[in-house]
């Protein structure tokens, strides 16, 4: 029996499936969201070319709410990521993007993100030519006035050669402070650090930047230095900053230690390795 269909349905059945086809290809880059009350999470492939592959951790958060970066301030929960059962993977590099510090509600400052946030991953396949599944463990807090632990799993292939993720990769490694030097020519930078006492002064040069921020980390997690304060008075061209070497660790010395400095200025932002003397 032959079936005449109209013209028109036959168009909206014809934009249909193109609609799906195109929802299909989409999914096939992200993994589904993995969802609790206040937050959701999913994983999102980049193209697939050669052996180190760009993948994602969305995280995406209720109105009012946080989470974390690798160190998160004076209180809360840095994320924590399992990639051991992944398929075809030799290691994953986590890649963090520059974070804005809030009031912890308890006289302090976290360090994190609020309503969402791509971090980064850089994935190198044992083999590439053979299929690539990455599967994650992912542990996160977030918070509001309390923080709430948030415990998810998330598998994806990566398959395609064009991804429909590769925009919202890009532009989160783009939001990744870039490595830096103390003095480079750049008008956002650390112009100078040194010792006064107990105390680490760092000089910045920041003409025109806004919400003005630095972060430090130690040599190991286990270091747990105060989030460095702006000063109120600070040299001609300069804005200082001030923190305490405070929070180290049970036999840890400050003279020698290696130092990560994380310098924000509006949308700009640059990482600086240095050893303190």
């Amino acid at each position: 029996m032959t079936v005449i269909v109209p013209l028109r349905v036959a168009l909206c059945f014809a934009a249909l499936s193109v609609a799906c086809v195109a929802a299909q290809a989409h999914a096939d880059d992200a993994s589904p969201w993995q969802q609790d009350k206040h937050s959701a999470v999913r994983l999102l492939a980049g193209s697939r070319s050669g052996a180190v592959l760009l993948g994602g951790i969305a995280i995406q958060l209720q109105d009012g709410w946080k989470t974390y970066w690798r160190t998160p301030g004076d209180s809360g929960v840095p994320p924590r990521f399992d990639f051991s059962k992944s398929d075809n993977v030799e290691a994953v590099t986590v890649m963090w993007p520059a974070p804005r510090q809030f009031d912890d509600g308890a006289g302090g400052t976290s360090l994190g993100y609020k309503k969402q946030v791509v971090l980064p991953l850089r994935i190198v396949a044992k083999n590439p030519d053979k299929p690539l599944v990455l599967r994650a463990d992912i542990n996160y807090a977030v918070c509001e006035k309390l923080c709430v632990p948030v415990e998810a799993t998330a598998e994806l292939a990566f398959a395609s050669v064009a991804s429909t993720e590769d925009a919202t990769l890009s532009e989160a490694l783009n939001a990744v402070p870039k490595p830096a030097n103390i003095g480079d020519p750049t008008p956002l930078t650390i112009r100078d650090i040194k010792r006064d006492g107990k105390n680490v002064l760092v000089d910045v040069a920041a003409p025109e930047a806004k919400d003005l921020s630095l972060f430090v980390e130690g040599p190991t997690p286990d270091w747990a230095l105060p989030v460095p304060k702006l000063m109120a008075q600070s040299p001609p061209g300069v804005k200082r900053f001030s923190f305490e070497l405070d929070g180290l660790p049970p036999g840890a010395k400050a003279d020698g230690a290696a130092l990560k400095l994380t310098l924000v200025g509006g949308d700009k932002s640059y990482e600086f390795n240095v050893t303190l003397n």
